[in-house]
């Protein structure tokens, strides 16, 4: 016989429900958080006395992907600029971002964690006098690796 806590446990977790963490500011109420990929850059390798004749694959260096956070754009609100303004020359405040998929009580459900990220590139709204949406800017962020936990 199932219990209600096993019943809950195999259905999947929707993705609406999230929070972005960074730094002293938590808790950003952002729309969309795209990029969180990792690959292992291939190596192709033959050995000079190998009797095959075709090379191998092996792992080589992780590579991580830009992160792309939207939000809404909202009054005196410069998290995305004070933080870019702070890029200078060799000189970058890295901060870990932690992004939380939430179950349906609120806690988290799977937590990806990127170490050192910085901001590349902020976007900001187009503009439209004909437009009804709320604005929405974009931050893109670059890290130095993604840590995937699960509750």
């Amino acid at each position: 016989m199932e219990t209600e806590a096993n019943n809950n446990e195999s259905w999947p977790v929707p993705k609406f429900y999230f929070m972005v963490d960074w730094g002293e500011t938590k808790d950003i109420p952002f729309q969309e958080v795209s990029g969180l990929d990792i690959e292992a850059q291939p190596i192709e390798y033959r050995r000079g006395n190998s009797p095959v004749f075709s090379e191998i694959s092996m792992p080589g260096l992780a590579k991580n992907s830009n992160v792309t956070m939207k939000k809404a754009v909202f009054a005196k609100d410069n998290n995305f600029w004070d933080w870019y303004t702070k890029v200078k020359m060799n000189t970058i405040e890295r901060q870990n971002v932690v992004i939380k998929l939430m179950d349906q009580d609120g806690n988290p459900a799977m937590t990806w964690t990127l170490s050192n990220a910085w901001p590349t590139k902020i976007s900001s709204t187009d503009l439209g006098a004909d437009g009804s949406e709320v604005a929405i800017e974009s931050i893109e962020i670059s890290h130095e690796g993604l840590t995937i936990a699960n509750a």
